[in-house]
């Protein structure tokens, strides 16, 4: 993918956590955090509903307002003079709804700005729940929407106008029709408004989940929605569709009224949660895959590495090391291996008072002590460190000569051996 996404590793949205690396991967951990922490995700849950409450409410007033002016509707009347007379009934139903939707449909949008309260809280902390393995806590829930509520009502206020447009247009085509009026236009608006709908339903989805993970610019937020949809669009449809169950459930409902019972059953307890818990685990697992490239990458390297090119890096590590040290002049303290201290290669010390067979133990260890000491200066004389060290001042030493003088060599010091 030419494209990548920027400035999210080391960004990430995690006040009060720090996120654990997943050991079954991501959809086993989210099975796991389902089962242990069940009851959490119906806490959580319960607290977003209580910010769609307004939103909720608004449909109700809806319904009645539809229900009310279908009561006032003129459906028959009199002439005055004792004939009755049918009014001309054409379009009236479709122009009440359309008439009560263009009224309380945008209102949808400021409940919006209401419901992003709880959805910000409830996101981050089910994003936590994710990454820490169940942590959980009331004070979190609020942090989160401290930390989200920005990120999280720019998306649905954008997703909303584009499906109250969606509302308010199919309302329109259904007037237009009934009206006798041509209904070519409005059927292209209406199907046109749809795909607009669900492609920016996606990528708010996305836009969405990148403002509560991460803490980026405006601009790089919008690109980053973008690189991650055109980098998993058909998991991305599919996930988006998985996460919805419980809105497809509802719309079964509209048609059957024990599914109807049910979705409102689980929109109560579980369904708003349900939602975030599969859309966050498979946006979560997304940006594992491509937040920390450069760690992947490196980590790749170094297990794909050989023991010779290891072996190459350590001399040029001892190389450098050798390197340095000719700055400050060559020493016997550098240029030969010297033994290690240790209690074994001690020499005993003579007491106050000492007999001859104490000074001969003595004499031993210091014979032992200069046996060993050569013996690790000729094991470890060629080693690279060493051998490095030696060589660059050697050749040094040949090239000092005086100009024209026949093998005079000049002294070796710091000065000399670096260059004029």
């Amino acid at each position: 993918m030419s494209l990548t996404v920027n400035n999210l590793e080391g960004n990430e949205i995690a006040a009060d956590y720090s996120r654990i690396a997943s050991e079954r991967g991501r959809w086993g951990e989210t099975w796991d955090v389902v089962k242990s922490s069940f009851w959490k995700l119906v806490l959580i849950n319960i607290f977003m509903l209580i910010g769609f409450l307004p939103g909720v409410g608004i449909l109700i007033v809806r319904s009645m307002r539809i229900v009310s002016l279908g009561a006032l509707a003129p459906t028959n009347s009199n002439t005055g003079i004792g004939y009755p007379a049918t009014p001309d009934m054409q379009g009236l139903a479709e122009s009440i709804y359309l008439s009560a939707d263009l009224l309380f449909y945008p209102l949808l949008i400021v409940a919006g700005f209401i419901a992003s309260v709880g959805v910000a809280g409830g996101a981050y902390s089910i994003k936590k729940l994710l990454n820490s393995h169940g942590q959980f806590s009331i004070k979190g829930f609020f942090r989160g929407i401290k930390l989200c509520y920005f990120n999280t009502v720019l998306p649905a206020t954008i997703f909303l106008a584009f499906l109250v447009a969606t509302f308010l247009i199919g309302d329109w085509k259904d007037y237009v029709i009934a009206s006798g009026g041509s209904a070519a236009g409005p059927i292209v608006a209406y199907v046109f408004i749809i795909i607009a709908t669900v492609l920016v339903g996606i990528f708010c989805g996305w836009l969405f989940v990148v403002g509560i993970s991460y803490r980026v610019s405006f601009l790089q937020l919008f690109k980053n929605a973008f690189v991650l949809i055109i980098g998993s669009p058909l998991q991305t449809i599919f996930f988006a569709g998985m996460a919805l169950i419980p809105v497809w459930l509802y719309m079964v409902g509209s048609a059957v009224d024990i599914v109807k019972i049910i979705s409102y059953i689980v929109f109560i307890f579980l369904g708003f949660s349900f939602i975030l818990v599969i859309w966050l685990s498979f946006t979560q697992w997304v940006l594992d895959l491509y937040v920390t490239p450069n760690i992947k990458a490196a980590e790749a390297a170094a297990v794909g590495k050989t023991a010779k090119q290891l072996e190459s890096e350590k001399q040029q590590d001892e190389k450098r090391v050798a390197m340095e040290l000719l700055a400050a002049g060559k020493s016997e303290l550098i240029c030969k291996p010297i033994l290690p201290i240790s209690e074994e290669n001690a020499v005993r010390p003579l007491g106050k008072t000492f007999t001859r067979s104490d000074m001969e133990n003595v004499k031993a260890d210091r014979q032992k002590l200069d046996g060993d000491i050569a013996a690790y200066e000729k094991e470890h004389l060629s080693d690279p460190v060493y051998a490095e060290y030696n060589k660059l001042f050697s050749e040094r030493e040949k090239a000092l000569k005086d100009d024209g003088k026949k093998s005079k060599k000049k002294k070796v010091s710091s000065k000399n051996l670096l260059g004029n």
